[in-house]
C-alpha cells in the first residue's frame, strides 16, 4: 500500500514523548499528544473548585509536560509556531481519536505491564493497517505483542528515538518476527528522508545497538578512570571533542542524562547478559556507586559530578567532585603533552593516532579504553548486528561521535592495533584475524565514489546500504581532486559538479579558502556545470580569518586590510555573477563570512540544524564581505505599496546590530537569510547530495549569469535620523557602550546608502564600497582590536 504519514499520535507526554511530538511538528505533521488523567486534585485545582472530571484537571499532566518541553533549552522546535500542530489530550477522553491517525507511538513508562495495557486499549480504536511502535530503550520488543491481533503484530515494531530527538540523529528500528518487512522498509526510509535520522535496523537484543555499546564504553571507561586515578576535569577534557565526541564528554553527559538512568541501563544489562564475556564491566565501580547511593544523580538532583554554586562575591560557579574524597572543589584540567601536540590539528582522524600512541598517561588511558571498546564491538557481531557498519552508525548517531568504533580502528590501523590489543590481553573476535589473513586490512574502503564495508560472511566488500545516493567526500580523495591547497580542496563529485571543501580551523575563510572558491568557479566555467560549497565537518564556517585581520590591524597595515576585504567582496560577487550555478550547503555554524558566502550563492541547500547569522558586530565590526549590502538589498525587495519601509529596514538592521544567529534553518528563512527558493535538508548525511542535485537542477533549467542589481532603494538621511535616535536612546540608557554606538552608526550609514538627501536607487557595488570603507575605519578602533584579541586568545565565542 502507499503509506503517508499526515497525523501521528504520541502516547505519553514525558520528556521523550513531548520531544518526539515536537520533532514531528517540526516537519509539519499533525500530532495528538496524550497522557494519563490525574487520580487526585492538586491544591490549586481544589481551591478553584474543580473536580477530577474537569477538562483542565484531566489534561493537567499533558499540559504541564508539554509546556515544560516548550520552555526547555535547547529548543525542541525549529519554529515556536509549530507548537500549534500538537493537540493535547488524555487517555480517558481522547484515545478514540487515534482511529484517525496514521502512526501511533507509545512512549509511556518503562514497564512491560503498563505498555501491554496501553496496547490493549490502542487495539480497540486503531484502524487496520495503522502503524504502532514503541519507543522503549530496553524492554524486549517481542514481549509487547502477547495477546494482540495478527494485524497489530504485522504493523508493530520498536522505534527507539534518542534524546533529544531533534538533535541526536539516531532512530533504531527493531522489528519482531511478526513485523511485515514492508513496514520495516517504510520506517527505515521515512526516518531517513522525513525525520532526518540515521535509521539503523537492530536485532531485538538487550539495549539494542547504541546503548549496548555506548553504556559499555562508559562503564568500562569508569573502571579504568578509577583504576588510573584521573580527575573529573581531566577525563572531560580527554573524552570530548578532542577525540571526536560530544562537548559534554563523559561526566557532564552523565549529569545531564541522569546518573540514575545510566545506572539503570547498566544494571539491566548486567542482569540480562549472563553469557556476555565482558559482563563485569557493567558492574558499578565505586565512583558511580557512591554517587548513586547518595542520590547525587546530576542536574535533576542539583549535584552530581559537578555542582553549581555561588561564590563569596555572588558570582555563579561550578565545582567539580573529587573522586577520591567525594567532596566538591575547584575545577581541574588535563595537562598532558599529547593533548598539547594535537591542539592545532583540526581533523580528528589526524589527532587520534597521536593521542592513542602517546607515551604519557593520557595515551595509556586511550589505549586501555579504545582497545577494550574495539574488542567488545568485534565480539558483538553477529549477536547484536550482522554487519559492522550498523554498530558504527548507531553509536556515532546516538552518542554524537564523529566516527564510530570500527571507523576509529581503521584510523589507527587495523592490523597494527589488533596486534597491540592481543599483546595487552584484549584479543578481538576471531573474524578480525580471518579478515586480515584474507588480505583485507580495513573495515571500510572507497571505490568509485561509494563507501564499502567488509562483509564478514562473504569475506568481501559491499556498498554500505542506503548510502548509494550520498556524496561522501572521502570517496573522492584518491582520484577526483582537481585542486588543493592548505585550506581547501576541490573535488569532481560527478555529473559535471565540483565541490569546494574547507579544512582550516573551524573552516575559517582566509586567503587559501578564497583561492579554492575562485579556482573551482573558474574550472567549472570551463569544463563543468556547477559548484557546491560544503563539507562533512561539524561546522560550515565560523567566519573570516580573524588572526590575519588582527595582525594587519595591530601593525596598522590598512592597505593590506583594504586589499583583503576587496578580495573577499570580489569572491562573494564571483559566487553570484558566474556562468555556472553555485550552491552553498551550510550545516552547523555558518557565521559572519560563512553567512555572507551562503547568501551570495545562487541557492542555499541548508541542513535543518544550521546556525547562521552576521555576527561581526560582536568583534567591533560590521559585515564587510557583502553581508550589509545583501540585507539592505533584501529589505528593499520586501518593500511594497503601503508598507512602512523604515520599519522593514529597521528589522534587517537589528539582525546585524544584535549579531542575531538563527537557531535553525527555519529561523534563518524567517530572518530572510534563506530565500523562499532556498531549500532545507533534514538528514545531514544527504546534504551534499541534495546540494549537488540542486546545482544540476539549476544548470539543466538553463542557468544564465545574473546581472548586478542597480535598483536597491535606500533612504539616506530619513533612515539615518531614525537609526541615530534609536542608537542615542540605547546609549543614554546604558544599554550599549560608546563603541557599540559607533559601530551601529557606521552600519546605519551603509544601510541608509550614505548621506543622501532623499530616497535613491543605488547599485550593489555602491553599497559594497560604503560597506568596505566602514569596515576599514572600524579596524583602526582600539576597542575593536581588544575584542578581536579576546576572542583569539581567551577562547570567547564569536556569537552572542
Amino acid at each position: 500500500m502507499n503509506r503517508a504519514i499526515k497525523k501521528v499520535a504520541v502516547l505519553g507526554s514525558g520528556i521523550m514523548g513531548s520531544r518526539i511530538a515536537c520533532h514531528f511538528a517540526n516537519i509539519g505533521v499533525e500530532v495528538l499528544l496524550l497522557d494519563i488523567a490525574p487520580k487526585e486534585l492538586d491544591p490549586a485545582e481544589t481551591a478553584k473548585g474543580l473536580t477530577l472530571d474537569s477538562s483542565a484537571v484531566k489534561n493537567r499532566i499533558v499540559n504541564q509536560a508539554f509546556q515544560s518541553t516548550l520552555a526547555a533549552k535547547p529548543a525542541a522546535l525549529y519554529d515556536p509556531t509549530k507548537a500549534e500542530l500538537v493537540k493535547l489530550g488524555n487517555f480517558d477522553d481522547d484515545m478514540p481519536k487515534i482511529a484517525d491517525y496514521d502512526w501511533i507511538i507509545e512512549v509511556v513508562v518503562e514497564n512491560l505491564a503498563i505498555k501491554k495495557s496501553v496496547f490493549e486499549t490502542v487495539e480497540k480504536y486503531r484502524k487496520s493497517g495503522t502503524l504502532v511502535t514503541s519507543n522503549t530503550s530496553g524492554i524486549p520488543i517481542h514481549l509487547m505483542t502477547d495477546g494482540r491481533s495478527e494485524d497489530f503484530k504485522k504493523h508493530f515494531c520498536g522505534t527507539h528515538f534518542f534524546n533529544p530527538p531533534r538533535y541526536l540523529r539516531l532512530l533504531e528500528i527493531i522489528p519482531t518476527k511478526d513485523t511485515d518487512p514492508e513496514v520495516v522498509k517504510f520506517l527505515m526510509n521515512y526516518g531517513d528522508l522525513f525525520l532526518g535520522k540515521e535509521t539503523v535496523l537492530c536485532k531485538d537484543t538487550p539495549a539494542f545497538i547504541a546503548n549496548r555499546i555506548g553504556i559499555y564504553a562508559i562503564m568500562s571507561g569508569m573502571h579504568t578512570i578509577e583504576k588510573m586515578g584521573f580527575t573529573v576535569g581531566e577525563i572531560d577534557r580527554m573524552t570530548g571533542p578532542i577525540i571526536g565526541r560530544a562537548k559534554s564528554a563523559t561526566f557532564r553527559t552523565m549529569d545531564v542524562v541522569g546518573l540514575d538512568t545510566t545506572v539503570k541501563v547498566a544494571t539491566n544489562l548486567y542482569e540480562g547478559l549472563p553469557h556476555d564475556e565482558s559482563r563485569d564491566a557493567f558492574k558499578l565501580p565505586k565512583i558511580v556507586q557512591e554517587l548513586y547511593d547518595k542520590k547525587w544523580w546530576g542536574d535533576k538532583t542539583k549535584q552530581g559530578y559537578f555542582k553549581k554554586t555561588v561564590d563569596k562575591n555572588g558570582q555563579k560557579d561550578i565545582l567539580e567532585l573529587n573522586l577520591k574524597t567525594m567532596e566538591y572543589g575547584e575545577r581541574t584540567k588535563a595537562s598532558y603533552e599529547s593533548l598539547s601536540k594535537v591542539k592545532d590539528i583540526e581533523n580528528v582522524k589526524e589527532r587520534l593516532p597521536i593521542l592513542v600512541n602517546a607515551e604519557d598517561k593520557a595515551g595509556e588511558f586511550y589505549r586501555a579504553t579504545f582497545y577494550d571498546m574495539f574488542k567488545y564491538c568485534s565480539m558483538r557481531i553477529p549477536e547484536i548486528a550482522d554487519e559492522l557498519y550498523r554498530i558504527d552508525q548507531a553509536v556515532a548517531a546516538g552518542f554524537a561521535w564523529e566516527i564510530g568504533p570500527f571507523e576509529t580502528w581503521d584510523v589507527l590501523g587495523v592490523k597494527e592495533t589488533a596486534q597491540k590489543m592481543e599483546a595487552a590481553g584484549m584479543k578481538p573476535a576471531p573474524w578480525v584475524q580471518e579478515m586480515l589473513d584474507g588480505g583485507h586490512e580495513r573495515f571500510y574502503k572507497f571505490e568509485k565514489g561509494k563507501k564499502l564495508y567488509y562483509d564478514i560472511p562473504s569475506k568481501s566488500y559491499k556498498v554500505v546500504p542506503g548510502t548509494e545516493g550520498f556524496v561522501i567526500l572521502e570517496a573522492y580523495k584518491e582520484n577526483n581532486v582537481v585542486f588543493q591547497n592548505a585550506g581547501s580542496t576541490v573535488y569532481d563529485i560527478g555529473d559535471g559538479i565540483l565541490n569546494v571543501e574547507f579544512h582550516t580551523k573551524m573552516n575559517a575563510i582566509g586567503g587559501e579558502v578564497i583561492e579554492g572558491i575562485n579556482t573551482a568557479i573558474s574550472k567549472a566555467e570551463e569544463n563543468y556545470r556547477g559548484v557546491v560549497i560544503g563539507n562533512e565537518s561539524q561546522q560550515f564556517s565560523a567566519g573570516a580569518n580573524l588572526a590575519m585581520l588582527f595582525m594587519y590591524a595591530s601593525d596598522q597595515e590598512y592597505d593590506e586590510i583594504d586589499m583583503m576585504i576587496r578580495q573577499f567582496q570580489q569572491t562573494m560577487v564571483r559566487a553570484r555573477f558566474s556562468d555556472i550555478p553555485v550552491v552553498s550547503a551550510p550545516s552547523g555554524l555558518a557565521l559572519g563570512g560563512g553567512c555572507e558566502l551562503s547568501m551570495h550563492c545562487d541557492a542555499i541547500q541548508a541542513h535543518a540544524e544550521t546556525y547562521i547569522g552576521l555576527v561581526e558586530v560582536g568583534v567591533g565590526l560590521i559585515p564587510g564581505g557583502g553581508g550589509t549590502k545583501e540585507l539592505t538589498l533584501r529589505a528593499s525587495d520586501e518593500y511594497s505599496e503601503g508598507d512602512p519601509e523604515l520599519n522593514i529596514l529597521q528589522k534587517y538592521f537589528m539582525n546585524i546590530a544584535t549579531a542575531k544567529v538563527a537557531t535553525s534553518a527555519a529561523e534563518a528563512a524567517e530572518m530572510s537569510i534563506l530565500k523562499s527558493s532556498d531549500r532545507i535538508t533534514l538528514n545531514r548525511s544527504r546534504l551534499l547530495a541534495d546540494a549537488k542535485a540542486r546545482a544540476i537542477e539549476l544548470a539543466e533549467a538553463g542557468y544564465t549569469r545574473p546581472t548586478e542589481r542597480k535598483d536597491i532603494k535606500v533612504h539616506g538621511r530619513s533612515s539615518m535620523a531614525m537609526f541615530e535616535a534609536g542608537v542615542t536612546g540605547m546609549l543614554y540608557g546604558n544599554y550599549i557602550s560608546e563603541h557599540d554606538a559607533k559601530i551601529a552608526k557606521k552600519l546605519a550609514y551603509v544601510m541608509s546608502g550614505g548621506d543622501l538627501t532623499s530616497n535613491t536607487l543605488v547599485s550593489e557595488q555602491y553599497l559594497l564600497d560604503l560597506e568596505r570603507e566602514a569596515f576599514l575605519s572600524l579596524t583602526g578602533e582600539p576597542k575593536t582590536l581588544e575584542r578581536i584579541h579576546s576572542i583569539l586568545f581567551k577562547g570567547k565565542p564569536l556569537r552572542n
